[in-house]
């Protein structure tokens, strides 16, 4: 039974009376994936959950399959003021109306909207789920903004948790929020990975690395250097494009992966995209629902980019023994053990991201060693159930602050909390 299936079992249906209300928000519905088993382990602690994003069929999508309900309300991933302001008195009237003991809003835009929504509405416990800090990577005028809505989402919450220490430390070092209101579950992460289901190596490894390789005309033989992500600028794609001309002359058998879409929003430049498309040995492979069979066609797993929270690709990779090449900046150095389960390179350096992916590619053994060590390191560090555990742990001395019984008495998580205690908030 994977982590998915054991969190449905047992569930209440949502809206059940007498349960407590806690209300998730993402801007987009793309980003309730995160929340994948959370819910079921959550609404079988006693919790009936509501979900708040923009109106899309996976919206609808999501709620049915987790079982809960669904309230849709357009919100922009851009900074919009006047229709901000609508958005705000929108989610406002619908807190009002359910009336949620806890608001837990995600991302930085759905963070901003979420937290003043729930300020304004008096919801009592307020949760700003910090998973990256896009003014880390910007300039100017923008960069003051993104980081002013940061400020405000932090200071209206009463708890901040992040998924990473790095991305703490930042938070913290920028003045975002008071080190006794931030803090990290477990070992970090969004959601931990799900290494005994999905993310499990030997689960159709054979047939799913032949069919894949297949499907997309990569030969048996081939050394796959594999990409997961978005293919934005943002994600060091130029980068990783610059350094395969490297590679792809030193490692004749060699060939590059993309799994994911191109996006119009920081887009790559139009001669690397076009340079993608015409090698023979690059493989666009688009977006994909499930990337486990993708990764099992893949040998080694890299991703060179400026700016995360604490990105899920090099956790998903360790799960499937893969070694990982990331770059060294605040989130990867947390998903990657250098040394150990990976290589850290530094950020917009073909040159070092080349070296490091021609290592793996001629150390058999390394590949091996660092993927097993990353797995171990999955399982050890990044279990679902325990980031879970430690989550609800949170609600309930949060809940019990504001004067509310929690739904059950809170698990025993505390060893899994990083951080510095439960302090004020």
């Amino acid at each position: 039974m994977t982590v998915g299936e054991a969190a449905q079992t047992d569930r209440p249906p949502a809206g059940t009376p007498g349960r407590t209300p806690l209300v998730h928000i993402t801007t987009v519905p793309m980003s309730l994936t995160f929340l994948r088993g959370q819910i079921g382990f959550m609404q079988a602690r006693g919790f009936d959950v509501h979900v708040l994003s923009s109106p899309d069929k996976l919206l609808t999508t999501i709620a049915a399959d987790e079982r809960v309900v669904p309230h849709a309300i357009p919100m922009a991933r851009r900074i919009t003021p006047l229709r901000d302001l609508r958005t705000v008195a929108r989610v406002w009237r619908l807190l009002r109306r359910l009336r949620p003991a806890i608001v837990h809003a995600h991302t930085p835009k759905g963070g901003l909207l979420g937290m003043i929504g729930a300020w304004l509405a008096r919801t009592p416990v307020r949760v700003y789920h910090m998973r990256g800090l896009p003014f880390m990577t910007a300039t100017g005028r923008r960069r003051r903004l993104l980081r002013t809505t940061e400020w405000i989402s932090c200071r209206l919450a009463q708890r901040v948790i992040c998924v990473s220490q790095s991305l703490r430390d930042v938070a913290i070092t920028e003045g975002l929020c008071s080190p006794e209101k931030i803090v990290v579950l477990g070992g970090g992460s969004g959601n931990g990975v799900d290494a005994m289901g999905r993310f499990h190596p030997a689960k159709g490894a054979g047939p799913d690395r032949a069919a894949m390789r297949a499907r997309l005309g990569i030969p048996a033989t081939a050394l796959v250097v594999g990409f997961v992500g978005r293919l934005v600028r943002d994600k060091g794609i130029v980068e990783l494009s610059d350094a395969w001309q490297h590679v792809r002359a030193q490692v004749p058998a060699a060939h590059l992966l993309l799994v994911g879409p191109f996006e119009p929003q920081d887009p790559v430049p139009s001669a690397t995209v076009a340079a993608l498309h015409q090698d023979p040995r690059v493989h666009l492979a688009g977006a994909a629902d499930d990337a486990a069979p993708a990764y099992r066609a893949m040998d080694l797993v890299v991703l060179p980019t400026y700016r995360e929270g604490f990105p899920n690709v090099p956790l998903e990779a360790a799960a499937m023994e893969l070694p990982v090449v990331a770059t060294r900046i605040p989130g990867c150095v947390d998903a990657v053990q250098a040394g150990v389960t990976g290589t850290l390179v530094p950020p917009y350096d073909a040159v070092a991201l080349a070296d490091a992916i021609e290592r793996y590619l001629g150390e058999p053994a390394l590949r091996r060693d660092h993927g097993r060590a990353g797995r171990a390191r999955v399982l050890r560090d990044f279990r679902p159930e325990a980031i879970w555990a430690a989550l609800y742990e949170e609600y309930a001395h949060l809940l019990t602050k504001a004067g509310i019984a929690p739904p059950e008495p809170a698990l025993a998580a505390s060893a899994l909390r990083t951080g510095t205690g439960h302090g004020d908030v």
